[in-house]
């Protein structure tokens, strides 16, 4: 059996594939693509796996636009860190999907679901991924919990989100913090990837308050924001590529 791995964490992907050759050492893991774009372009050159697991959060969006893109004719596992595009993924029939942190027993269970799959259910599997592509609506703000009350935040004010273990929250563009009580997996997926992404583990940006980027000793970028973080933005080497393209291509105006 051959898979595709659609996932952009390396350490994620790493435990997956870990995981599945655990199971089945006679799987082979033909590829790992990273976003939308990856994935398109990869299944159009190369020869179809017979399974994928796709990670529905991606860099440069919601994995769904993949099925806009492209008609797949591949089953799909779907993994989340976040289960509420997972649980719609499942109501469109889908064979199964993975709640991160993802364990082993529930990679068998997936994969021995797929294993009973017959022809007609495959086929019909296939015909109602379509319904997954349906356009995004973003919201423009967000309510912000304030002792007793919420407070309205408008999207285009925010400078970035950051995590810690400790805690979560917003920078405004003029400095100020709100603390925010959700995960950054949570806040990425209710935002247009157009306009934020996802700079690092720390980090959610928005596009419109990045000031200077200066490319690092070691290929990262650093990132200027307009105000003082908590911490250095640095892009990965591996992200860089994809940082710059996010930042002079925004695909509406495209």
């Amino acid at each position: 059996m051959r898979i595709l791995i659609v996932e952009d964490e390396t350490a994620a992907y790493d435990n997956l594939k870990d995981i599945i050759l655990l199971i089945d050492p006679e799987i082979t893991v033909a590829g790992n693509t990273e976003s939308i774009k990856q994935t398109v372009a990869w299944l159009k050159t190369n020869q179809l796996p017979d399974l994928i697991f796709m990670d529905i959060h991606l860099s440069d969006g919601s994995a769904f636009s993949v099925f806009s893109m492209i008609t797949l004719e591949v089953p799909v596992i779907f993994t989340t860190a976040y289960d509420e595009y997972a649980i719609e993924a499942f109501k469109v029939n889908s064979i199964d999907y993975l709640l991160k942190p993802i364990k082993t027993e529930e990679v068998k269970r997936a994969l021995q679901k797929f294993e009973k799959l017959t022809h007609h259910d495959l086929l019909d599997y296939l015909s109602q991924l379509k319904q997954l592509t349906t356009e995004q609506k973003y919201a423009d703000k967000i309510l912000v919990p304030v002792k007793d009350k919420l407070q309205p935040v408008n999207i285009k004010d925010i400078a970035c989100f950051y995590s810690t273990d400790k805690k979560t929250g917003i920078y405004l563009r003029d400095g100020s913090f709100l603390p925010y009580f959700k995960s950054l997996e949570q806040i990425q997926s209710s935002l247009d990837p157009d306009d934020f992404i996802r700079a690092n583990k720390q980090f959610i940006i928005a596009r419109t308050s990045v000031k200077n980027i200066t490319i690092w000793f070691d290929s990262r970028l650093l990132i200027s924001i307009g105000i003082e973080p908590p911490e250095r933005i640095y892009i990965s080497k591996n992200k860089a590529a994809e940082f710059k393209t996010w930042m002079i291509n925004k695909k509406s105006n495209s």
